[in-house]
C-alpha cells in the first residue's frame, strides 16, 4: 500500500511546474517578474535590506549565483545597494519603488489567478488549504534550518 505521502510528492511536483506559468492565461511572456527575482524581491520586502552574504545564508545559494540575480536586479532598476543601515561594512540591497510597483503587480496577478482556480472553492476550504500549505512549507525550513520571514496580515491586506 503507497503512503499518502506519495501523492503528496506527486501533487507538489505537478504544484511546481506551475510556478513558471505566468498570472495571466498562463502565458509565460505575461509575467511581470521572472520567478527569482520575485522571490529575491519578496524576501528582500519582507525581511528589510539583505547583504550577499545574508541573501546566500537565507536562500542557501552561493553568493556567486545571489551576486548575478542582484546585479540583474538592480540594472532592471529593482534593487538598488545601499549602506547598511546599521552601521556594518557590507552593503545591502533594498527595493526601488520600481521594485515594489512590479511585486505588487505581480502579486497582484498571481492572486487574481489562485481567485479563478479556487473560484468554486468556500472561504473555509481556502483557509484550511492556506493553514496546511503553511505547516508543510514551515516543516520544510524546519529539516533545511532555513525559516523565511512571513509578513503579518496587515502587510499582506497592503501589498494587495
Amino acid at each position: 500500500m503507497q503512503r499518502p505521502t506519495h501523492e503528496v510528492e506527486y501533487e507538489q511536483m505537478l504544484l511546481s511546474r506551475h510556478t513558471f506559468l505566468s498570472r495571466r492565461g498562463g502565458r509565460r511572456t505575461d509575467a511581470v517578474l521572472e520567478r527569482s527575482a520575485y522571490i529575491l524581491l519578496s524576501r528582500i520586502r519582507v525581511q528589510g535590506p539583505m547583504s550577499i552574504g545574508e541573501l546566500s545564508d537565507a536562500f542557501g545559494l552561493d553568493a556567486s549565483t545571489l551576486n548575478r540575480q542582484t546585479a540583474a536586479a538592480v540594472r532592471a532598476g529593482l534593487l538598488s545597494r545601499i549602506p547598511d543601515p546599521e552601521g556594518g561594512m557590507a552593503r545591502k540591497f533594498r527595493l526601488t519603488t520600481q521594485g515594489e510597483r512590479l511585486l505588487d503587480e505581480e502579486r497582484r496577478g498571481i492572486v487574481e489567478v489562485l481567485d479563478r482556480v479556487m473560484a468554486d472553492w468556500s472561504q473555509d476550504d481556502i483557509t484550511a488549504f492556506a493553514s496546511y500549505l503553511k505547516r508543510f512549507n514551515n516543516g520544510i525550513e524546519a529539516i533545511g534550518g532555513r525559516p523565511w520571514p512571513r509578513p503579518s496580515s496587515q502587510d499582506d491586506e497592503t501589498d494587495g
